[in-house]
């Protein structure tokens, strides 16, 4: 019994090891993610041209024609153009012979999205592009020191979203859904999973907002929420 006992323990300390290095992993990879397009996109230009010019395009029988800028305006563009052509997700061709095929209609997501961005992002691109770029290298922070790693997750869900209902599974230029929808499905993880609780900040935060929301401090208890 005392060999099977200091098996058991050994595995599960093996096991709570092996959850933990996930963890992390998961965590500076999303934080890597995010970090790698910071600099595509930097301030004050978010490399749009000077006139801010963004990405127009041309719908003929199904098919695009893209007039390209750059930077943040790009893709902006791009995401403007796509919103009002038919968008299924989760495609699964069954047969590759032309069988039947599974997918989700978003299109109307894409259309809601198109309408935000056309009325609200394109006319302000010159203060959202801050927006858009602070909360991308929030997220990176946050994953990084898992500092407000579940805010970083949940703010990782609608930057995440947003990309996959604006880009996933576009033809031109080609973008994998997968690509978008895997980053959701991570970030979902980082906002389940609270990974800064795991050698991050928020490990080291916790006991100390506890303590204070137990002395009736509002805002620690608020804020325990988001570590």
């Amino acid at each position: 019994m005392t060999t099977y006992s200091a098996t058991k323990a050994k595995t599960a300390a093996g096991e709570d090891i092996l959850r933990k290095a996930v963890i992390v992993f998961g965590r500076l990879a999303l934080a890597y993610l995010f970090f790698t397009q910071l600099f595509w996109k930097m301030p004050p230009t978010f490399g749009c041209p000077a006139d801010f010019t963004f990405t127009t395009g041309t719908i003929e029988s199904g098919r695009v024609q893209l007039q390209r800028t750059s930077g943040l305006c790009d893709w902006i563009g791009i995401e403007a153009v796509w919103s009002t052509l038919p968008r299924p997700f989760f495609v699964a061709n069954l047969d590759n012979q032309g069988g039947p095929e599974i997918s989700v209609d978003l299109g109307w997501a894409a259309r809601l999205n198109g309408l935000f961005i056309e009325n609200f992002v394109m006319p302000n691109i010159r203060w959202f592009g801050w927006v858009i770029w602070g909360a991308e290298a929030f997220i990176f922070v946050s994953m990084l020191l898992g500092l407000f790693s579940r805010l970083g997750g949940l703010v990782a869900i609608g930057i995440s979203g947003q990309l996959m209902i604006g880009l996933g599974g576009i033809s031109t230029p080609y973008e994998w859904e997968w690509t978008y929808n895997l980053m959701v499905v991570l970030s979902v993880l980082m906002f389940g999973l609270v990974p800064g609780r795991v050698l991050g900040v928020d490990a080291w935060l916790r006991p100390r907002l506890q303590a204070a929301a137990a002395k009736g401090n509002r805002p620690a208890g608020w804020l325990l929420w988001l570590t």
